[in-house]
């Protein structure tokens, strides 16, 4: 397993086991990619970007981790709670990961919009990651 596939089973770990969150998006709103006709509101890993980063002494990756919370019409307000939470689970999150050890987890950006082609709204999250 890579540090990145490591990363990603964490954080999907990490959200589909809080239960404030499930309580947010429901049962089928945790997936680890979009799907057409998804439940919503949901949450999706949508891209993990991941690069080296060691140092002289060790071996190293960044990772930029993309979350996509999506909600019906009218969801900006839930879209607001949802990254809340998910900020609240994973930014500075100590995560046990398969193999590698997980150095820093930190939020970087949120970005809340309304998409009218998928009639909602769609919160575009980014954490960086850096692990050995």
């Amino acid at each position: 397993m890579s540090a990145a596939a490591a990363l990603q089973k964490a954080i999907y770990g990490r959200l589909a086991g809080d239960v404030a969150l499930i309580a947010l998006i429901g049962d089928s709103g945790m997936r680890d990619h979009l799907q057409t006709g998804s439940h919503r509101p949901g949450v999706w890993i949508v891209s993990l970007e991941s690069r080296d980063a060691s140092t002289a002494s060790e071996a190293g990756e960044e990772h930029l981790v993309t979350l996509e919370v999506r909600t019906g019409e009218g969801g900006n307000r839930a879209a607001q709670q949802i990254s809340a939470r998910i900020r609240a689970l994973l930014d500075d999150a100590e995560l046990v990961l398969d193999g590698f050890a997980l150095v820093s987890l930190f939020h970087r950006r949120t970005r809340i919009g309304r998409d009218a082609k998928a009639k909602g709204h769609v919160a575009e999250m980014v954490f960086r990651a850096v692990t050995e």
